[in-house]
């Protein structure tokens, strides 16, 4: 046994190498179909939908010609609303009147005669902060107006300040409703764009800060909880947790009352962007067209209709939940939504919340629907269905008789279709609980659906076509054994736990005697507002490298609850060691937690420098040349004259003038020998330079100035060449 490969010859690297470069060709030799060759069309699709009635008959082609065609690219401003108002402004004035400009020369309008409309404002989103673009790629190469606006898009992305964002996936958020005040769970998180539309929410209230209130986000898929860590470390909020589990059996978080005895967590706002089909998305995602099947909506309502019910059971009374997904499926949609309300009786109530998005367009919620089987076979209740489809058609998923229909309200729910406002299809609903659930009393079955991945499925948990797990389908082949099932439950459920990376622990200072603290307190000034205990770091032996902070509350969630849910990502970077022997303290500001911890930072550690110092700081994108302090205005020398080496504050107020929104900057510095220089990233130099209206063009690429430099440089090269020529002609005339 094993012989045969130890007397295998091993591959030499040569061997390796021109093997994966054979793989590589025949790779590139295979004719890839891009999304351009995609043929948009499913006849299934059309045909169930009309089935349906989701689309009014007069809307049809409306609709299905819409859908066919590329998403345009949408954004929203984010960041503190001077910063915002400031970066709107300038966008309006710079970006887009160019864009307008261009638009006029270069575009001669639709077919009929119309012209297209490049940009506009979202008017559903407050204050003028997100906007929708007609631009493709093609648009973006042939315009220089077009590609500054992109290659600004880019590096505002990067500082945080624009997210990228669909339009319909902008109105879950919205119509949640969030207060500074709110406890927050968005139950399927990743990417994370909603979410940070939450944190920004929770952070609306600048005077507060931090605020009360905190968002937990969390999402099933671990490496997808990594894309959710990447947008907070964007939004620098120590008012978020990222966590990892199954939102279908969440359990319950523990806390801590002011008085000292444990309670559980109830959530004032949960998010359930559950997990769906998708056929919202074909616009961006034009591959669906080929997948898509009836059945796909079918294996899902399970878990949608256990996340959402999950989601009750954590809600606080009088809190508030919204449903949505990216399909257009009653079966996913409105399905879901009567089943819980049938459970869930007078408890739980469907509101309309189209007052907080006024001038969406949208649809109410259908209140018919015929469930279908793979091969487009329609039923219109459980006893027509044959048995061969009874795994996949359930009978929970009809709709109600058309006597009861009106008491669920389900019109109350707003269907967002593409052609309403040139998006992409989405379904959202609000749910408000109004007392305790039916089976909330019965604490030994709430205990029994927070720690049993079965949770109340067990009646159907030997039934096929609901998923098991998020994300996760389970094949058609038929019905399996109710011992099969419990195997290939626990199987899964061990598969979860170890799942993902390993993460490093969260160990918070004990008390105001942590061994760095108190050198950190005395450099910077720090006051005793601030609970040191707040103060976290990512390891328990070796040296502190990064320090980060979080709110009260976060704190008291993660130190209660991290033996009971994975716990990926907290806090946000306040303090990095930096063991400079001219500095009295080893460790210096970071820019992410400035917002966070300045107010706790007296003034001894604070500059006020003028707009000509901060531009000039700003520009200096070389660490080894800062300017030097004799280069300052003098009030700033002045100021520098009895300041001590090493980390500071760099503060720069806008003159009063009559904009109410004046720019109140707040940046990380560093104070040298004789130098001074600002400490913060180039996207956000760049980001600042903006603001302050000065030229940041050397940090920046234009494609078009480096063509025409190009076409420049070879045009005299040519010249050389034909130079040369003439020159050898005439000496062989000679």
């Amino acid at each position: 046994m094993g012989k045969g490969r130890k007397n295998k010859p091993k591959k030499n690297f040569a061997e390796k190498r021109r093997e994966k470069l054979k793989k590589k060709d025949e790779w590139d030799n295979t004719p890839h179909r891009s999304y351009a060759d995609i043929i948009r069309e499913n006849k299934d699709f059309e045909d169930y939908y009309k089935t349906q009635r989701i689309v009014p008959e007069d809307k049809w082609d409306a609709f299905i010609s819409t859908i066919r065609t590329n998403l345009p690219v949408a954004f929203r401003i984010t960041g503190s609303k001077v910063e915002a108002k400031a970066l709107l402004k300038i966008i309006k004035s710079d970006f887009f009147k160019e864009i307008l400009n261009a638009n006029s020369k270069d575009d001669k309008g639709d077919a009929d005669g119309s012209s297209k409309t490049i940009l506009h404002s979202l008017p559903f989103y407050p204050e003028e902060l997100a906007w929708q673009l007609q631009l493709t790629r093609k648009d973006i190469r042939r315009s220089e107006a077009y590609f500054r606006l992109h290659n600004f898009l880019i590096a505002e992305t990067n500082n945080g300040s624009i997210s990228r964002q669909e339009v319909v996936s902008m109105v879950p958020p919205l119509v949640l409703d969030v207060k500074p005040s709110h406890k927050v769970l968005d139950m399927c998180a990743a990417p994370g764009s909603k979410t940070a539309q939450l944190i920004e929410m929770i952070h609306a209230d600048e005077g507060t800060d931090p605020p009360e209130g905190f968002v937990i986000a969390n999402d099933v898929d671990n490496i997808r909880c990594y894309m959710l860590v990447h947008q907070a470390k964007r939004l620098n909020s120590p008012n978020i947790l990222i966590t990892n589990h199954d939102s279908s059996i969440m359990p319950n978080f523990v806390i801590t009352k002011p008085d000292g005895t444990k309670d559980t967590l109830k959530f004032d706002r949960i998010l359930a962007d559950v997990p769906c089909s998708g056929d919202g998305t074909m616009r961006k995602n034009p591959d669906i067209w080929c997948k898509w099947s009836p059945a796909n909506g079918s294996n899902l309502h399970g878990i949608q209709y256990r996340i959402a019910k999950r989601g009750l059971e954590l809600l606080a009374i009088g809190g508030r939940m919204v449903y949505s997904t990216c399909s257009l499926n009653p079966i996913e949609n409105e399905a879901v939504l009567h089943r819980l309300l049938c459970e869930t009786g007078d408890s739980v109530q469907l509101i309309d919340c189209r007052d907080l998005v006024p001038g969406l367009v949208c649809d109410p919620g259908v209140t018919r629907w015929k469930p279908a089987s793979k091969n487009l076979q329609y039923y219109d209740n459980w006893d027509d269905v044959p048995e061969q489809w009874q795994t996949q058609v359930r009978p929970k998923m009809f709709p109600p008789d058309a006597n009861e229909a009106t008491k669920f309200h389900l019109e109350r729910c707003m269907r967002i279709l593409p052609h309403h406002q040139d998006t992409g299809g989405f379904f959202v609903a609000v749910l408000e609980k109004v007392k305790s659930l039916p089976w909330e009393n019965d604490t030994s079955a709430l205990n029994q659906t927070a720690q049993d991945a079965d949770g109340n499925e067990n009646k159907d948990k030997h039934v096929l076509g609901e998923e098991v797990s998020q994300g996760t389908m389970l094949s058609e082949s038929g019905k399996r054994t109710l011992e099969e099932e419990k195997k290939s439950r626990e199987s899964q459920k061990k598969r979860r736990r170890i799942v993902g990376y390993r993460e490093d622990p969260f160990v918070f200072f004990k008390d105001q005697t942590e061994d760095v603290w108190q050198s950190i307190k005395d450099f910077y000034g720090i006051s005793d507002d601030l609970d040191p205990r707040c103060l976290l770091v990512r390891c328990h032996e070796g040296k502190k490298k990064n320090i980060y902070f979080t709110s009260p509350a976060i704190r008291d969630i993660v130190v209660s609850n991290e033996n009971k849910v994975k716990m990926i990502n907290t806090g946000v970077k306040t303090f990095v060691r930096c063991d400079n022997k001219n500095m009295n303290c080893a460790f210096r500001l970071a820019q992410e937690g400035m917002h966070s911890i300045s107010r706790y930072i007296n003034g001894h550690r604070k500059i006020q420098v003028s707009k000509e110092d901060l531009i000039m700081l700003l520009q200096n994108d070389n660490p080894h040349t800062p300017p030097e302090i004799v280069k300052l205005s003098p009030n700033t020398q002045e100021c520098l004259k009895e300041f001590a080496i090493g980390s500071c504050i760099l503060l720069y107020k806008e003159e009063e003038t009559d904009n109410l929104n004046r720019l109140n900057l707040q940046l990380v510095g560093w104070r040298g020998v004789m130098s001074l220089r600002a400490y913060v990233p180039i996207c956000d130099a760049i980001h600042y330079l903006r603001l302050l209206g000065a030229d940041c063009s050397k940090f920046e690429k234009n494609k078009f100035e480096e063509n025409r430099a190009a076409a420049l440089a070879e045009d005299v090269n040519n010249d050389d060449v034909k130079t040369e020529l003439e020159t050898k002609e005439i000496k062989t005339e000679d």
